[in-house]
């Protein structure tokens, strides 16, 4: 085994808590809490300017990370979408675009990671709430232009809020081509939302069998719980060896 890393995938709900409070200083808080090295964060807000406004760019800030943004839209002045924060060198960065004609703006966010001399492809995925429009993100997923682009020579970790509380068909395709981590092999429930009392299982983790699963949890303190509607879902990855071999110079 080459190392071990601690991935988190948490919607931080514009960092908007269920006391009605926009604090990013809170997530940031969360995060530090679940000692996560690289961090999916959906729902995230960035307006111009280097305070809480500019919600990855503060939070990366407070954790001494890097980070990358993913729009999906405009708001409010700013940008809203998807961010990937990491303890480990960003290398390449690329956005795609998941959206359905008449509904909300969806994407997926992928950051290519260096780590500890290898390379990590990490997607962050954030689906619509409507069913036909995940057959159609699902479908979009799986293509050669995204997670099976040839050019990915590396591990694929994916992970997420997918809207997706029963076996839709983007869980299936999914599972057809990646690992899928089973909350009831770690957990005593597979449910993650809402935070304060869970009813539906919308967080997910996939990933290559290069990679280990070696433990998930769901991050329920006072503060996550009132820090969004979502609690951060939390998974530590074993690295073989041969899963890196020639892998760092990688798109």
């Amino acid at each position: 085994m080459t190392g071990h890393v601690r991935v988190v995938t948490y919607n931080t709900h514009r960092c908007r808590g269920i006391d009605g409070r926009m604090r990013p200083d809170r997530i940031a808080g969360v995060l530090r809490e679940t000692g996560g090295e690289i961090i999916a964060l959906q729902e995230i807000v960035s307006r111009p300017g280097a305070d809480e406004h500019d919600q990855p760019r503060y939070i990366a800030a407070e954790l001494g990370y890097q980070y990358a943004m993913g729009a999906v839209r405009r708001y409010r002045g700013g940008l809203y979408g998807n961010a990937v924060l990491s303890r480990y060198p960003i290398r390449a960065v690329r956005n795609y675009d998941l959206s359905l004609v008449g509904r909300e703006e969806r994407g997926c966010l992928r950051a290519d990671i260096a780590l500890d001399g290898l390379l990590l492809h990490v997607f962050n995925v954030h689906l619509g709430t409507a069913y036909e429009e995940r057959r159609h993100q699902g479908r979009k997923l799986i293509t050669a232009e995204l997670l099976n682009d040839v050019e990915l020579a590396a591990p694929r970790l994916v992970m997420g809020d997918f809207n997706e509380w029963t076996r839709g068909l983007a869980t299936r395709l999914l599972s057809m081509h990646l690992e899928s981590a089973d909350l009831r092999l770690h957990l005593r429930r597979r449910r993650t939302y809402p935070g304060l009392l869970p009813v539906l299982h919308l967080d997910h983790i996939y990933y290559d069998p290069a990679l280990r699963l070696e433990n998930m949890s769901l991050h329920r303190t006072s503060r996550a719980l009132i820090g969004s509607d979502h609690l951060p879902l939390v998974a530590d990855f074993g690295i073989p060896e041969e899963a890196g071999k020639n892998k760092s110079g990688s798109k």
